[in-house]
């Protein structure tokens, strides 16, 4: 057996390590779970023990319970279990997120995760790692997807607020509970009252509560006075979009916010105004930095564009292999629309 296959085995339950006993962010109940972040496609309920990166912990107690057995550790700072060398790296992608960086008799693997090269205002930038073998997602692998700096993206946004002003209309924003919308928080902060929708206002308050900073928001109440949102800024989670709650804002100009808004024929996308690129995934040259970057000899290529990806990878002289998993845009919404109420009042 080699080094990789002790470390590596690829099974109906998930990425499993065989020396180290445990699961990379395991889609079914296991005995112990290594978590990367806390989006609902990584982080699921039913785990005997969870193991996650600091600014996660309060993420995953808030989403699957306070009662679940969990541990946590910073970023870099190394656990020993069963003689696997186990760590957690930025990943960019959002709080807490982590690239999981495992070592045995000094072979390395990294299991990324999600991740976003390109630095935001409000998580921890990514990390390149070295290793051996590296497992990617590309959720973005296609030439067509390249990302604005933040600076050109909260330009972008902060004028649409500001020209929804002049035109006596209040700005609506829709973005997953977490990551997107703590980053357009922190994209608009400053711009004016910042209303968020109550799924995203009580993970804010969890995330506050483990000690982190966020910009400063207004629960959006179910009997909200209409003057008072005249004009403002609401945060929502996608799921709102055509509710009761939404068609109860005076004046509403709607945004979504997703990389899927890349593709011009997206951005009308439903019949909102708008639609804005906002990623809190790697690009197509982020994904190939990344890969480059780590110097892995092997290369496995999770969910996205996975075929695409991994032949031009092939192509430029990176052994590639595509690995089926879970993980993805479709598999989130779905958990996260199960596990999280959204009142449509």
């Amino acid at each position: 057996m080699t080094v990789e296959k002790e470390l590596l085995k690829f099974t109906k339950k998930g990425v499993y390590c065989p020396q180290g006993k445990f699961y990379l962010d395991p889609w079914h109940p296991v005995d112990y779970a290594v978590i990367s972040h806390g989006h609902a496609d990584h982080a699921r309920w039913g785990m005997q023990h969870y193991l996650c990166q600091n600014d996660s912990k309060a993420i995953l107690q808030h989403r699957l319970g306070a009662a679940i057995k969990i541990e946590s550790l910073d970023y870099n700072e190394p656990l020993n279990i069963n003689g696997v060398a186990v760590s957690f790296h930025p990943a960019g992608h959002v709080i807490g997120s982590a690239q999981i960086r495992l070592e045995y008799k000094g072979f390395v693997v990294v299991f990324s995760g999600d991740y976003k090269t390109q630095p935001d205002f409000i998580t921890v930038p990514f990390e390149s790692v070295k290793c051996h073998t590296f497992i990617t997602e590309s959720t973005f692998g296609l030439p067509i997807y390249h990302w604005q700096t933040e600076k050109e993206l909260q330009a972008e946004l902060q004028q649409w607020v500001l020209n929804n002003q002049a035109n006596n209309r209040t700005s609506v924003l829709l973005g997953y509970s977490l990551g997107k919308a703590q980053r357009l928080m922190s994209l608009l902060e400053g711009v004016d009252t910042m209303y968020v929708h109550r799924a995203i206002h009580n993970l804010n308050e969890a995330i506050i509560n483990s000690g982190i900073k966020l910009p400063k928001t207004t629960l959006l109440s179910n009997d909200f006075d209409k003057k008072e949102l005249q004009n403002k800024i609401i945060i929502m989670p996608p799921g709102l979009l055509g509710s009761r709650l939404l068609k109860r804002v005076p004046n509403a100009a709607t945004a979504i916010c997703s990389g899927w808004m890349q593709i011009r024929g997206n951005k009308r996308w439903q019949a909102v105004d708008a639609g804005f690129t906002v990623s809190d995934h790697a690009d197509w040259n982020g994904l190939i930095a990344a890969v480059k970057s780590s110097d892995a000899e092997q290369v496995y290529v999770t969910h996205g564009s996975q075929a695409i990806f991994s032949k031009y990878l092939n192509e430029i002289g990176i052994k590639a292999n595509e690995l089926k998993t879970e993980y993805g845009e479709e598999a989130m919404v779905k958990a996260e629309n199960e596990s999280e109420t959204v009142i449509d009042s």
